[in-house]
């Protein structure tokens, strides 16, 4: 299991791959991810994540690769609904989703759905043998 601060310093980072995936981060979107963070208890580490990658510019297909590795590591988890959510309003804050921004989304449910499931499996075939 992924530390939940490990965990919330995730959600930032995979924040950015989404507000980057269409080229650029919209003055909307910032203000979007300002106001949904302000509500969250962990909201300011979070927000100091996504500012550290976007300050640094790293590669978001690489950056996306290893956000779906830590929330592989720290498994199912309630703050994954959070995080859809705030993907959702801030994919829509500028001038309504953009395609590669609803792909970050849906390739983001999908990719850890499967990943959990091949972990699943791969347990299944350990204590099978």
């Amino acid at each position: 299991m992924v530390s939940r601060d490990r965990l919330y310093q995730t959600f930032g980072e995979l924040l950015y791959v989404l507000a980057m995936s269409d080229g650029v981060i919209e003055k909307e979107e910032v203000e979007t991810l300002e106001e949904i963070l302000r509500g969250h208890p962990k909201g300011e580490e979070i927000k100091w994540s996504f500012d550290y990658e976007s300050a640094n510019q790293n590669d978001i297909e690489t950056l996306y690769k290893k956000i779906i590795e830590v929330f592989s590591d720290n498994g199912p988890d309630q703050e994954y609904d959070f995080m859809i959510y705030a993907l959702t309003k801030i994919a829509e804050a500028s001038k309504g989703m953009h395609p590669d921004e609803e792909k970050v989304i849906t390739n983001f449910s999908k990719d850890l759905l499967d990943r959990f499931i091949t972990d699943i499996e791969k347990i299944k075939e350990k204590y099978n043998e």
